[in-house]
């Protein structure tokens, strides 16, 4: 048992090893100015997206369950904290505000995973995904609706630019289908450390994910995954336990969307769309379900690809789809992880003689 653990314990210190030398050398890169000024852009975006995913894979790989909403969670999280942020951006101090807006952004969202998820799982397989993928495009058109302000007197919320009627000196912070404007400019004074707040919120993800796994919980997850019929014969309540890494995994999206929202100067909702969700699925199948590490690599890889191959203008996407099909082949292809498999025995075995001699 001590041995086990022993080995989860290392291999989740590898991953946030992974982590910090990823931040390291694309922070040594970019102070050096050996980093072009488009990619040191998509720095906090690329952490963005692979939150995201970590927080996808929860669902997918370790819950076993097909989730096309994720978009929607992540919407929500990013109109509550960038809501906030403008309410309180007179009275808090930038860091302070943040963190409040992060926890917002989080709760909101694990808020609306619990209650969309009570109903939702209980449901199996295509009819899942298809729900999920409804719920997503309901949040975002309800959103799409929506027209907040603030004034002496409060919050005003309406369903119209009309019908949202704001003192002299009030103001309006969502707009509709124009969104929300300006949240990134409230922290210009902290804005250079977006990257450093990006990369902790990675940590912290990975943190909540991997101790979930290997919590009693986790081990519940994982077994309702495998055999559903065989975890429930055990007492196993499985739908208490797929409920908690639902719930965990919208907050951890919502955080996603804090971040994002923070990061852009105008915020809208038709970016939250299915083709968001289904981009996060991409990363999670690519890298490996249930392999936060693939995750990560992959979702680096795939985000930051396109711009990398611009300058092969008309076979960039050509270039592009090759590298998906490798990735997927490597992953998934039985010859491929048989060859990892041989690969990793000998390092094993190098490293026992090692440490025998």
């Amino acid at each position: 048992m001590k041995k086990g653990m022993n080995k989860t314990s290392k291999n989740n210190f590898i991953t946030y090893g992974m982590v910090l030398v990823i931040f390291a050398v694309a922070q040594t890169l970019s102070s050096t100015g050996n980093l072009s000024r488009l990619l040191t852009g998509l720095l906090v975006p690329i952490c963005v997206y692979v939150i995201a995913a970590i927080s996808l894979n929860l669902v997918v790989g370790y819950s076993g369950e097909l989730s096309l909403g994720h978009a929607g969670f992540m919407c929500v999280g990013a109109y509550a904290s960038a809501v906030f942020s403008h309410v309180a951006s007179d009275v808090i101090p930038s860091v302070p505000r943040l963190i409040i807006a992060i926890l917002i952004g989080a709760a909101v969202a694990a808020l609306l995973g619990f209650l969309i998820g009570i109903p939702v799982l209980r449901l199996r397989g295509d009819y899942l995904a298809i729900v999920t993928l409804a719920f997503g495009e309901i949040i975002k058109n309800l959103i799409n609706i929506l027209y907040v302000g603030v004034d002496s007197k409060g919050l005003h919320v309406a369903t119209s630019s009309g019908a949202l009627q704001l003192e002299p000196g009030g103001k309006q912070i969502i707009k509709g289908a124009l969104g929300i404007s300006k949240t990134a400019t409230l922290y210009k004074d902290i804005k250079d450390y977006f990257f450093l707040i990006g990369v902790i919120l990675v940590l912290v993800s990975l943190f909540v994910v991997q101790n979930l796994v290997n919590s009693r919980s986790g081990r519940a997850i994982t077994a309702t995954r495998d055999n559903r019929i065989a975890a429930e014969s055990i007492g196993i309540n499985v739908t208490k336990n797929k409920l908690l890494a639902f719930t965990i995994s919208a907050a951890i999206a919502g955080v996603a969307g804090v971040l994002y929202a923070h990061n852009l100067s105008m915020l809208k909702v038709s970016v939250f769309d299915y083709n968001l969700s289904i981009t996060f699925l991409v990363y999670v199948i690519l890298g490996g379900i249930g392999n936060l590490r693939g995750s990560i690599i992959a979702t680096i890889i795939l985000y930051a690809l396109p711009e990398l191959l611009r300058g092969f203008s008309t076979y960039r996407m050509l270039i592009y789809a090759i590298i998906m099909i490798v990735m997927m082949l490597f992953n998934w292809a039985p010859a491929a992880r048989d060859f990892r498999s041989r690969v990793a025995d000998k390092f094993k075995k190098h490293g026992k003689e090692k440490e025998a001699a």
